[in-house]
């Protein structure tokens, strides 16, 4: 009998550990594939994004590109779209910053003020990315993009893959949630001088120059 109730403990505890493995093994399933979904769900809306921004430039009543440049166009070249690149960053106001003067590819300025700082961790480096507010849309802020905020950066692929006058990513005010922000750099672009000439593009400030190489979003289009 001794060595019987023995042999049902060890049982009963055997058992418990292949049911709590099963468990943990479960989890760890249930775990992976809900990433995976998620994984497939962002990489979903950055092409969605990325296909729509090159139908704007393939349509001849909404691209900027000339009639001779529409006749060659087969659309814009991405990079391939990498999560590693869609960053939660924690966001710290600057409410006081003073107001400057950032230089445009025309030579000229334009008025903004720093709205705030995005940090986050790209490979385990942490990265610090002012993001700026045009002073007219403080001024107005009942304009159509009154809300909207002004990320552009410059990385190691600037003049070596992208755009060497930088590219920008569109945000808003109320994407800004719990002193959180999501930066998708797959969804970057490149402003209009890039393209064409005739136009005067905001150039980020040293601040905002990555020190590393962000392969994703658009690529350079080259010679116009």
């Amino acid at each position: 009998m001794y060595y019987l109730k023995i042999f049902k403990v060890k049982k009963r505890r055997l058992i418990f550990l292949l049911l709590a493995f099963a468990f943990i093994n479960n989890s760890i399933s249930q775990t992976k594939n809900s990433k995976s979904i998620n994984d497939d769900k962002w990489i979903a809306f950055a092409q969605r994004h990325q296909d729509s921004l090159s139908e704007v430039y393939s349509n001849p009543e909404t691209s900027i590109l000339s009639k001779r440049q529409l006749k060659k166009f087969k659309g814009l070249e991405f990079y391939p779209i990498n999560l590693k690149f869609r960053v939660s960053a924690n966001f710290k106001r600057t409410p006081d910053a003073v107001p400057f003067e950032m230089a445009v590819s025309s030579g000229n300025t334009r008025e903004y003020v720093s709205y705030g700082i995005a940090i986050f961790e790209i490979d385990g480096v942490a990265y610090n990315l002012p993001i700026y507010q045009n002073t007219f849309y403080i001024k107005n802020p009942d304009h159509e993009y009154g809300k909207s905020l002004f990320l552009a950066f410059t990385d190691y692929t600037s003049g070596d893959g992208s755009y060497g006058g930088g590219r920008y990513i569109d945000i808003d005010q109320s994407d800004i949630i719990d002193n959180t922000l999501i930066i998708d750099f797959n969804k970057s672009y490149n402003p209009y001088c890039a393209y064409t000439a005739g136009y005067s593009c905001p150039i980020p400030p040293e601040a905002n120059d990555l020190k590393l190489r962000i392969e994703v979003g658009v690529k350079d289009f080259g010679k116009h």
